[in-house]
């Protein structure tokens, strides 16, 4: 007898209904076909366990699953239930016509308990979309599945949940969330917050430039001056995730199998790798193509600290994303796209010892250490980074004011204004949402600077020794702080800046 389940693969960010189709027939033997790996090979044995243990008999004549379309690879072991189920149904032992309404996915333990899987919101969204009446899967899951509406999602604990389920011995009620209303509760809430920095009133002017504009950031300066402080309450300042924004991140971080407590995430994420990252884990990669941190941070932050300490190839594989907003995982059979639309903030000692350019403390460099420390970042990846800012360590009357220091509820408001700018600007751009994000062709056309602004930038371009590439950026972080200022034109002290946001360049700093 043929039996036909549906399930799902991911790839990417997207999944692809996968046709699971089981024959029981006269013969001998266990063979699974159509690209899987080697957990759905092993599931004979899960599966079997599984029947034994609740009461059902694995049949022993010939059985074969084949898992329809061949060409796209199955990996993991959240086949087990489909499997399972099919082989109930093709060998007479599960009576149901509804298995067909359903994608049904789940990894199975030997006594039969279900175990959650990874990838539930992009499974759960392509089953909408091709009809499916709804889906089943482990209950941990449901929170996740429950995001897309006019689908049923049955949570079930057991593979026995699911066949009484299909036989009509148990009713499920379809796992409902309110979305929006979960969303709106939960949207913007950090722990961390402006308020906790004392002193440091550039660095934080700096930090909401690159906020109000998407730019990236790298801050240089001494151990305990506050750098990752500050980068850890930039999220706090971003205007709040959009119901797409939220959605576009949360099907990463499903994909990953990063989302702890299931449902909708509400909040800009943060990652910050350690220095001993691979370039893989970085970006993204492996046999079956993941998701890395540049795509975890999408519509998010990415933190640097020690920047110098990163390996080189991981630093120098981030240039192409830094511009292209998303990476692209190629390999012999597929090629993957992962969005990567993240705000880099760096961090870095000015030296191997973190004192050169101290106030009080002298460094213990010898010569050309410095320029050498400074090196290990390259000068492509610098020229990217839009806002160089020099941190200096705050002093004992700023650490004891008794004056309350900005919040980030004070900040944000002033973000989103110049962010609504933006919107407006680019309304008719679908991939461009702030100034950073602007191609070069439109810099010339949205950033018109005045005659003396143009000398002034020449000069500076001139003793800085800077790039074209850096040009534009100084020109995009002008509009940005003109946007702040809410004026239509890039005066001149708005370039005059975004100009000293460049005072790390190569030839303008410990040259």
């Amino acid at each position: 007898m043929l039996t036909k389940t549906f399930g799902s693969a991911v790839q990417g960010v997207n999944a692809y209904t996968i046709i699971i189709e089981v024959v029981v027939s006269a013969g001998t033997g266990f063979n699974v076909v159509g690209l899987p790996d080697n957990a759905i090979k092993e599931s004979q044995q899960r599966i079997e366990a599984a029947l034994k243990f609740r009461g059902y008999r694995m049949p022993r004549t010939k059985v074969v699953v084949n898992m329809a379309p061949a060409d796209i690879r199955k990996e993991g072991a959240a086949y087990d239930l489909p499997i399972a189920l099919g082989i109930l149904h093709a060998s007479q032992q599960l009576n149901s016509e509804r298995l067909s309404e359903y994608i049904i996915m789940g990894e199975m333990s030997l006594d039969g308990e279900l175990r959650p899987i990874k990838g539930v919101l992009p499974i759960a969204i392509q089953a909408r979309k091709e009809g499916f009446k709804g889906i089943i899967l482990p209950k941990e899951n449901a929170e996740e599945a429950a995001i897309v509406n006019n689908l049923d999602v049955i949570a079930v604990g057991s593979m026995q949940d699911a066949i009484d389920f299909f036989e009509g011995r148990l009713d499920i009620t379809p796992t409902t969330i309110d979305t929006r209303d979960l969303f709106q509760h939960s949207v913007n809430k950090y722990s961390a917050d402006f308020a906790d920095v004392q002193g440091q009133e550039n660095i934080k002017r700096a930090l909401e430039i690159a906020a109000a504009g998407g730019h990236n950031v790298i801050m240089i300066g001494p151990p305990g001056a506050g750098k990752t402080m500050l980068a850890k309450r930039l999220p706090s300042i971003l205007p709040p995730l959009s119901m797409q924004e939220a959605l576009e991140t949360t099907k990463i971080h499903s994909v990953a199998g990063k989302l702890a407590g299931g449902g909708l995430l509400s909040t800009r994420p943060f990652r910050a790798p350690h220095h001993t990252i691979s370039d893989v884990a970085l970006v993204g990669g492996g046999s079956n193509p993941q998701p890395g941190e540049i795509s975890l941070s999408h519509n998010g932050v990415l933190f640097l600290d020690e920047l110098p300490e990163f390996k080189r190839t991981v630093l120098e594989v981030m240039r192409q994303p830094l511009e292209e907003r998303r990476v692209t995982i190629s390999r012999a059979k597929v090629s993957i796209e992962f969005p990567a639309n993240f705000m880099l903030i760096a961090s870095m000692n000015p030296c191997p010892c973190g004192y050169y350019n101290h106030p009080e403390k002298e460094c213990v460099c010898g010569p050309g250490v410095v320029q050498k420390y400074l090196n290990k970042v390259s000068g492509p990846l610098l020229d990217r980074i839009d806002l160089h800012v020099e941190v200096t360590p705050v002093t004992f009357d700023q650490m004891t004011a008794t004056r309350k220091a900005e919040t980030s509820a004070d900040i944000q408001p002033r973000v989103d204004k110049a962010r609504q700018v933006q919107e407006t600007r680019f309304k008719d751009y679908a991939d461009i949402h702030s100034n950073a994000m602007m191609p070069p062709q439109m810099v010339k056309d949205v950033c018109q600077i005045s005659e003396a602004g143009r000398m002034l930038l020449k000069t500076a371009m001139e003793r800085l020794g800077l790039s074209a590439r850096a040009y534009d950026r100084i020109l995009k972080v002008a509009r940005t702080i003109a946007d702040l200022a809410g004026t239509e034109e890039i005066q001149i002290q708005h370039l005059a800046e975004a100009i000293q946001y460049r005072s790390l360049d190569r030839e303008g700093w410990a040259g």
